[in-house]
């Protein structure tokens, strides 16, 4: 068996160079990371409190816009282009979707989750606004007509329900506290 050799001074002190430049170069990195997260939520907070005050402004005649302003209000939440549609997620799950002439189908109308019973009775006391959607129906959703008179009060109060049926826990404890 062969005798390890110590490194000479040269070496060690090299080898002490390098392993400095590593670590500095770990803290400056560290450091980026840090300042991007920081960035990254002072723009995540900043245009949505911008954006809900223009979006007043625009949502009076666009029943999109109107949408997006009354879901902006509530936390974690998020819009996504899913399926070729502005989709609105609550956490990590859809909760509305907004469609204008679906497959030619003529209309403008928002798609939101609705719990147990309330598709059936919502369609039977208003066919006219209400309507059993494609695709999602199947799994409780309704389709609300956005043409015409619409009572945006009915609208806000349906995406809340559904929103409240898919958000996490924590934001629903801030959407109560906020009231």
């Amino acid at each position: 068996m062969a005798a390890r050799k110590t490194p000479s001074a040269p070496a060690r002190k090299k080898a002490a160079a390098k392993k400095a430049v590593r670590k500095k170069t770990a803290a400056k990195k560290a450091a980026a990371r840090k300042t991007a997260a920081k960035k990254t939520a002072a723009k995540k907070a900043a245009p949505k409190q911008a954006a809900r005050k223009k979006s007043a402004r625009k949502a009076r005649g666009n029943p999109l816009e109107r949408v997006r302003e009354i879901i902006a209000a509530w936390p974690e939440t998020d819009e996504r282009i899913s399926h070729g549609a502005p989709t609105f997620w609550g956490g990590k799950k859809t909760f509305a979707t907004f469609h204008a002439n679906h497959h030619g189908d003529g209309r403008i109308a928002v798609w939101c989750k609705a719990g147990p019973g309330m598709q059936e009775g919502l369609i039977d006391a208003d066919p006219e606004r209400f309507f059993r959607p494609p695709y999602l129906g199947p799994s409780g959703w309704v389709g609300i007509r956005l043409e015409g008179a619409v009572d945006w009060g009915v609208v806000a109060g349906l995406l809340e329900e559904g929103y409240r049926l898919v958000a996490p826990k924590r934001a629903l404890a801030q959407l109560d506290e906020g009231r």
